[in-house]
């Protein structure tokens, strides 16, 4: 069975900053790319940031570049994403994501999706 297990998030005043993790079981991971979806009300799902975790590649969407930050463990089994800079519009549930082999924009392409993390940034 295959586990995506998310933690962290909650809330937190602009400028400021959370962390989230995202524990994967069941799968292998060098064949899929780990990564963090959000949706907030009224919104499609869209793609924040994922990590391949085959080469370590990672991507981001354009409105989280150079504020977010993922990362894996050496074992593979966990990635984590680093949020700083939060801005009210990050406010959303976050969702952590798994997709077969590379990352993707598309929510329709995902494969695996964990329990949702709400992040709440005030302004």
């Amino acid at each position: 069975e295959v586990q995506l297990q998310a933690s962290g998030g909650g809330l937190v005043q602009a400028g400021g900053s959370l962390s989230l993790s995202c524990a994967a079981s069941g799968i292998t991971f060098d064949d899929y790319a780990i990564g963090w979806f959000r949706q907030a009300p009224g919104k499609d799902r869209e793609m924040v940031s994922c990590i391949s975790r085959s080469d370590g590649t990672t991507n981001y969407g354009d409105s989280v570049k150079g504020r977010f930050t993922i990362s894996g463990d050496d074992a593979k089994t966990t990635v984590y994403l680093q949020m700083n800079n939060l801005e009210p519009e990050d406010t959303a549930i976050y969702y952590c994501t798994a997709a077969a082999v590379f990352c993707t924009l598309s929510a329709l392409e995902i494969d695996y999706w964990g329990q949702g993390t709400q992040v709440t940034v005030s302004s």
